[in-house]
């Protein structure tokens, strides 16, 4: 399967869907809930979750070929709600604990998807799959991530009650929001509302 869009699709608390493109796989990983608070938003429950969620990230890996086991999802937990404290941390320009950097070296370390080109030229992994190997994959991704020239580009939403982070890709570095067709446009509208008031 080769790689589709980047980001995903989300659904606001209100009911309506946006695309999120976080800019990383290793922060597009951060939506699977997380600690904390963001217990209330976990999607990975049980091993075919994780298979699950592989589909509809940029990964797009088919969930029938990806065996994950209990210890795969325990491990992508653990993962997930490291990479949330280190993003937090970078977030506010603090280092992150070294135990936290521990836990993405030792995910990194095992052996990742293999890329392969598909018949259309574009990007596809070797599969079957194993829920380690994906890991892996997104561990190295955060190794790319804080190690390279977007380290210090790694932002929280600007909107009060959101708490997704992205990478500023942008030219000037000066992205506020998740998401324009979200929390931008929200801004936006209660600006309006304010200078109208």
């Amino acid at each position: 399967m080769t790689d589709g869009a980047s980001g995903l699709t989300l659904t606001s608390p209100e009911g309506t869907r946006y695309r999120f493109d976080p800019g990383a796989l290793c922060l597009e990983f951060l939506t699977t809930g997380g600690p904390g608070a963001l217990a209330r938003y976990d999607v990975l429950r049980q091993p075919r979750d994780l298979a699950d969620w592989l589909a509809l990230s940029r990964l797009r890996l088919d969930p029938a070929d990806v065996d994950v086991d209990a210890d795969e999802l325990a491990l992508a937990r653990r993962l997930r709600d490291t990479l949330w404290r280190i993003a937090r941390r970078r977030t506010r320009g603090e280092t992150p604990e070294r135990a936290d950097l521990a836990v993405v070296n030792e995910a990194a370390a095992g052996p990742p998807l293999v890329p392969q080109i598909a018949d259309d030229g574009g990007r596809a992994w070797r599969l079957p799959a194993t829920g380690g190997q994906a890991l892996s994959s997104i561990a190295r991704d955060a190794v790319d991530l804080l190690t390279g020239r977007y380290a210090d580009r790694i932002r929280e939403c600007g909107a009060h009650d959101c708490q997704l982070v992205f990478v500023d890709t942008s030219r000037p570095g000066q992205r506020r929001w998740c998401a324009m067709e979200r929390c931008g446009t929200r801004h936006k509208v209660r600006a309006l509302r304010a200078r109208r008031d």
